[in-house]
């Protein structure tokens, strides 16, 4: 649905994070400047919908009962679809709007005291969030089941995923690296990375619900949708689309697209800053960034964007007013299978939203939380360099030092293996970044941005030294209010709810206090 992964539940984290930036100034400008008023009905959308997931969770759940043990093997995997579909959406709902109604039981609706809920902690939030993802676990199979279970359903294996990223929300790091373990060692069926960065990001029954993917989103293939465009539970069309608007909210203009969003110019340069063993680029780069370089030539589908050729001298930018790099990933700009986007719900790729890389990276976060820089953590990070054809880190480089480890995943792995993805602005608030001095200054340098229709300027390096100096420069984070790192609760809802209050973005106030565990010191990598 709009609000879930369809288009804005799944953009609205992709603008909050610091490698994407909204070139169409429009539509999401207050979400991408984390400024949105609470009088923004977008910002509600993804509030809307999760509830209407929660209630048909409920519903099944409340049917269920609360004794798993007089549940046939069927039942059991009903309930533990209910319970981590639940949970996933209280780990939107809180990573979103911090202090959610908690409504666990649908019997709870028959009075219009249960229905009108209160505000939840962020505390109890979370709690709600592992409880759901902690039973799920014990009820569904693994992937190795096989069928219907390892082609798009909830397993025990995407539980403990969630589980191990809710614990990680409140700095439960070891808790959470035992979870990690357990799911790297096999316990929760095989996971292993693609060969093919690329393969994560192509649709077609050779590529989707691959070994890489712990969970992802179903969608239609390009060919086999319908025809009318489905963005709410209001709508039940036999012929609905069953495909997403991501690659409309990426795709350039030129291409037909919504020109909505586009990578920054760090996230770029990042890419830039490291070559492979062999010399080349990043192939990470080729399906996150969609850039003319000369070194794709031959490289997958080549130079192109939707099959249109690509040369030096007519590089495609995302807005044609704007500029900015255009986000491949998630879209058919580097796929070769068809020359321009089909706007509306009409993106046939599964978004991927859990792979086993970000266990590993996770993974080797937590060891690094715990025990600080060890072989372990190095060699987990090193499994996806060596998947890009980056050289092994060493541990001698961070012996001692977890700051600077911590800075390798957060700002140099992490960025590169999930960018443009959803999931950096819940890693923000996570870290504590925007409550950080030196972190909200590095976070500013990382969103700057060059609006400019030079489609030649638009992967130049910039600097937030220079925003201020020169027009066309910006940084999203300028305009960042203390409280709306979190999006706000809907004025109209409040209004329709006499015992829900705002959170932290309608109070415009500070969460400086409400940080779980210190915040890691900038560390210069060069």
């Amino acid at each position: 649905m709009e609000g879930t992964y369809a288009r804005v539940g799944y953009t609205l984290d992709v603008c909050r994070g610091d490698e994407v930036w909204n070139s169409s100034q429009v539509w999401y400008m207050p979400f991408d400047d984390l400024n949105a008023p609470f009088t923004d009905e977008i910002g509600q959308w993804s509030w809307r919908d999760w509830y209407y997931t929660i209630n048909v969770c409920n519903y099944t759940i409340t049917r269920c009962g609360e004794d798993n043990s007089v549940l046939s093997e069927t039942m059991k995997r009903i309930k533990g679809q209910m319970l981590f579909l639940r949970g996933l959406a209280y780990y939107n709902l809180t990573g979103y709007y911090q202090n959610p109604i908690l409504i666990t039981d649908y019997n709870t609706y028959s009075t219009l005291d249960g229905l009108y809920g209160t505000n939840s902690t962020y505390d109890e939030a979370w709690d709600q969030v592992e409880k759901d993802f902690a039973e799920a676990m014990t009820l569904l199979p693994s992937r190795d089941a096989g069928g219907q279970w390892a082609l798009g359903r909830a397993t025990n294996g995407a539980a403990a995923g969630y589980y191990a990223r809710a614990l990680m929300m409140r700095h439960k790091y070891s808790e959470a690296l035992a979870v990690l373990k357990d799911i790297i060692g096999g316990k929760y069926g095989h996971y292993e990375l693609m060969k093919n960065y690329g393969d994560n990001f192509r649709e077609g029954s050779a590529y989707e619900n691959n070994a890489e993917s712990l969970f992802e989103i179903q969608y239609l293939d390009y060919g086999s949708q319908g025809t009318d465009d489905e963005w709410t539970p209001v709508n039940t069309s036999p012929n609905a689309t069953q495909g997403h608007a991501v690659e409309s909210n990426f795709g350039p203009g030129d291409m037909g697209g919504w020109a909505d969003l586009s990578a920054s110019p760090w996230l770029y340069q990042l890419f830039k800053s490291e070559k492979t063993t062999s010399g080349s680029l990043d192939p990470r780069l080729y399906w996150t960034i969609g850039t003319y370089e000369p070194e794709w030539d031959g490289f997958e589908y080549g130079n192109v964007c939707y099959t249109v050729p690509m040369t030096a001298d007519a590089p495609v930018v995302t807005n044609n007013n704007n500029g900015g790099l255009p986000i491949a990933k998630n879209t058919n700009l580097r796929t070769g299978l068809y020359d321009k986007v089909v706007t509306g719900l009409h993106c046939g790729i599964n978004l991927r939203m859990m792979r086993y890389s970000d266990v590993l990276l996770r993974a080797a976060e937590c060891e690094n939380e715990v025990n600080g820089p060890t072989q372990q953590a190095i060699d987990w990070i090193n499994q996806v360099r060596n998947r890009a054809g980056l050289a092994d880190l060493k541990l001698a480089d961070f012996s001692g030092n977890a700051d600077k480890l911590f800075e390798q995943i957060a700002n140099v792995e992490r960025p590169k293996e999930f960018g443009c993805e959803f999931g950096r602005g819940f890693d923000l608030v996570r870290w504590g970044f925007f409550y950080s001095a030196d972190r909200l200054q590095q976070i500013k340098e990382h969103g700057t941005f060059r609006r400019t229709n030079d489609k030649t300027r638009v992967k130049e390096p910039v600097s937030y030294a220079e925003v201020g100096l020169d027009p066309e420069l910006k940084s999203s984070y300028d305009s960042w209010i203390q409280g709306h790192e979190f999006f706000p609760i809907y004025q109209g809802t409040l209004n329709d709810n006499p015992n829900l209050v705002g959170n932290s973005a309608n109070k415009s106030e500070s969460n400086a206090d409400k940080l779980y565990g210190p915040v890691h010191p900038v560390v210069n990598l060069k």
